[in-house]
């Protein structure tokens, strides 16, 4: 089995077909490598100006390495192999979108740091738990969530009460799984 791509040679397979310097970047792509990543190395730091980061398509497992990522506003890691979302600290500060659709995620230990975090796209994972879903209360900023084929959101949709639901738990929620999300309290109020 060939070995995967590193972020060093992908970050340099990019630069020759920008014609660019990829740390002085807003937007970096690097999805679908060939082989794929499989690792998200200490070549990230050296994206300084980055603000939005694709690595979707790839074979990642772990989040990691975002320490030098100071401008990053879009991290696009859906379609890897990843279990966990702790990593994110160091973008906690920054981090406005968040794209992990298709990935193998239960828990959602480590999504507190994301303090301005608007948009959270994760569907496809394996989030089973109500108590897990509760964490998604304490992002502040959160208006947009598409949770879609998660098992929590599949036996709540057969019993149809999703929206309703994920609605009283996440208050701030203005869409949900690509819909308005609509209160009865809003109805009132006009």
């Amino acid at each position: 089995m060939s070995k995967g791509t590193t972020i060093k040679e992908a970050l340099a397979k990019w630069e020759e077909k920008k014609g660019c310097k990829a740390a002085e970047a807003e937007e970096v792509l690097l999805y679908a490598q060939i082989p794929p990543v499989e690792k998200m190395d200490a070549s990230l730091s050296t994206l300084a100006a980055c603000t939005k980061l694709s690595l979707s398509s790839n074979s990642i497992e772990k989040i990691a390495n975002l320490n030098g990522l100071k401008n990053l506003r879009i991290l696009s890691l859906g379609r890897n192999g990843i279990k966990s979302l702790t990593g994110l600290e160091a973008v906690g500060d920054t981090l406005v979108e968040l794209w992990i659709s298709y990935n193998f995620i239960e828990k959602l230990k480590g999504i507190n740091v994301l303090k301005k975090l608007k948009v959270l796209y994760m569907s496809n994972n394996s989030v089973k738990d109500m108590s897990e879903f509760q964490k998604l209360a304490d992002l502040p900023c959160l208006e947009d969530l598409l949770f879609v084929g998660n098992p929590l959101e599949e036996a709540h949709s057969q019993a149809g009460d999703w929206v309703s639901v994920a609605a009283k738990k996440l208050p701030k929620l203005k869409k949900l799984d690509g819909a308005p999300v609509i209160r009865a309290e809003e109805d009132e109020e006009d």
